[in-house]
């Protein structure tokens, strides 16, 4: 079921649900116009969220911001008839989708390519009753490195940041919220090969999600969370990135390194799983391919 929540003075979300892979969405007011963060993957997502604002009486966004290109952040598009913000990658990848024919020979040669994988296709099925009715909309407000968007009042900056999940990724700050918007970007890769992480690209974006002094952090398919709740849980992903920058290709002594800093006797299942994505990079050619 549809879960609805006001997290701030001017920030009202839906909650990410898992089943079909539905990411957060969130409506951000000033006093002179409103902006929606993410589209939703399906037309159906975007309407549960258009009644909820409808009945908060809440307006209609002005704008629409996309958090990266990924089907389930932006193939809502076409329930919204609002100006659409992206970063140059995010337009480019979607410009490359609009003019398909959606079919099942389209999703398994998307797959192949490494552009969506298995899990994409099954979602998609999911949350769509026929894939043939899936439209792509491009994004006719381009950005580079990012923009501020003055709502009144409210101030949103958007912050390209790239990372190993997508390298459109992009980073947004409500100032007088203090709400920081993070995206998928500290997740790994999820296409064109098994999951996989860089040590030194989930360090650079901790440290950016640090900078901002943020008091709450939305990552799109978590929880709104506090500071200090967000720190204590990723200071412990910092630690095992630095651990897997110390041993490299030795998930042995990682292991070892993990298990002394937890004071635990063997490594959580949570991080035995990092492990897989940190040493898949690791082991990755130039060419691409996984050693």
């Amino acid at each position: 079921m549809s879960r609805f929540e006001q997290i701030s003075e001017h920030i009202h979300i839906m909650h990410a649900e898992h089943e079909t892979d539905r990411p957060i969405l969130a409506h951000i007011r000033g006093s002179r116009k409103s902006l929606l963060m993410d589209a939703g993957n399906s037309p159906q997502h975007a309407a549960q969220f258009q009644e909820y604002l409808q009945e908060q009486g809440l307006p209609k966004p002005d704008y629409l911001v996309l958090t990266h290109w990924h089907w389930d952040h932006t193939f809502g598009l076409p329930a919204w008839d609002v100006p659409v913000m992206a970063q140059r990658i995010t337009a480019q990848t979607l410009r490359s989708l609009a003019d398909l024919e959606w079919s099942d020979a389209v999703l398994r040669r998307l797959s192949d390519e490494g552009v969506i994988s298995d899990r994409t296709i099954s979602d998609m099925k999911g949350e769509y009753g026929d894939i043939a009715d899936m439209r792509v909309i491009v994004p006719d407000l381009l950005f580079a490195d990012g923009l501020d968007i003055d709502l009144g009042g409210v101030t949103c900056s958007v912050e390209h940041v790239g990372g190993d999940h997508a390298e459109d990724s992009c980073f947004l700050y409500v100032k007088e919220d203090k709400t920081l918007f993070l995206g998928d970007a500290l997740g790994p890769s999820v296409y064109g090969g098994p999951f996989s992480y860089t040590p030194a690209h989930f360090l650079r974006l901790i440290s950016k999600a640090y900078s901002y002094g943020a008091e709450i952090y939305v990552e799109s398919h978590g929880v709104p969370t506090k500071r200090q709740a967000f720190h204590d849980d990723i200071g412990r992903w910092e630690q095992f990135a630095r651990i897997v920058e110390r041993f490299g290709e030795d998930p042995d002594a990682v292991s070892r390194g993990m298990c002394d800093y937890l004071q635990t006797e063997s490594l959580p299942d949570e991080f035995q799983s990092a492990m897989d994505y940190f040493m898949a990079e690791l082991r990755r050619k130039p060419d691409g391919i996984v050693k």
